[in-house]
């Protein structure tokens, strides 16, 4: 039998986070081969997490990476059971890693790969939470002058994606993703043609009973009712918000005319995924 030394059983802890003993344990079954050890305990015990999925993971963090060719970005959450965890520089590191990973991906909304699953395995084995990978979406280029823009909150659970292009500037993106991550009400699309078709039928209907209900002549209740649409519009489209910084202007104008915005995400951790 191979001698275990205290070294290699440190090296093993501090790479898995579990017991002094369980990584002496498995050093011995692996005949003093640390690989094999990591590989024995990530068998052992990720059968033992894969019981655990059924509990909440309501806590997390938002990443967002964007390539250093400019021509890439991508936004993911993490998901964890506390806040302690979600806070640890350990899994603050493989949401980190994991955002840089989906910089690879083809784009739109992905599953996990591998690797990625990997880095989740070696969390849920050193923390014994249910770890798990929420949502990935990566943002590609569409020509020459892309540019991104990107905020995480300090608490790491919002982050901000932003897609512009032409002549709109790092500093000024980054503004806007501030604002979105602190408008209110929370913008819903870019553009009014792009907030759900649903929820401005549920909002028009809302204003037509409002108007009906007052008994103004039906021209004037109309043009109340265009005036109320214009008004919702201007507080969930975000190129329409007020600039939360300087309300005198709006987003559009803050962007200006020699730029242009192309999507954006701004995630919470915990939220239904869309």
């Amino acid at each position: 039998m191979a001698e275990i030394n205290a070294k290699d059983v440190m090296s093993l802890r501090n790479k898995t986070g579990l017991a002094m003993m369980a990584c002496k344990k498995a050093l011995i079954e692996a005949n003093g081969d640390v690989e094999k050890a990591e590989e024995l305990l990530r068998k052992e015990l990720k059968g033992k997490m894969d019981t655990k999925m059924d509990r909440a993971a309501g806590e997390g963090r938002i990443e967002v990476a964007v390539a250093g060719d400019g021509k890439a970005a991508s936004i993911v959450e993490l998901r964890a059971e506390t806040d302690f965890t979600a806070k640890n520089d350990k899994f603050i590191a493989a949401t980190k890693k994991i955002a840089e990973l989906a910089l690879s991906m083809p784009p739109g909304k992905a599953e996990p790969t591998a690797e990625m699953t990997a880095i989740v395995d070696d969390l849920r084995i050193s923390t014994g939470e249910n770890i798990s990978i929420a949502r990935i979406e990566k943002f590609e280029s569409t020509g020459d002058k892309t540019v991104y823009g990107q905020y995480v909150h300090h608490d790491g659970k919002t982050g901000v994606l932003i897609q512009g292009e032409g002549d709109v500037g790092d500093d000024v993106l980054r503004q806007i993703a501030m604002h979105v991550t602190a408008a209110f009400p929370r913008p819903l699309g870019l553009t009014p043609d792009d907030i759900p078709s649903d929820m401005v039928e549920k909002e028009r209907k809302f204003r037509i009973e409002q108007a009906m209900e007052s008994g103004k002549p039906k021209e004037i209740a109309e043009k109340i009712v265009e005036g109320g649409m214009r008004k919702f519009f201007s507080e969930v489209a975000l190129l329409e918000q007020a600039f939360v910084m300087d309300p005198s202007k709006s987003i559009k104008e803050l962007v200006g005319a020699g730029g242009s915005l192309k999507q954006f995400r701004r995630w919470e951790v915990g939220e239904s995924s869309g």
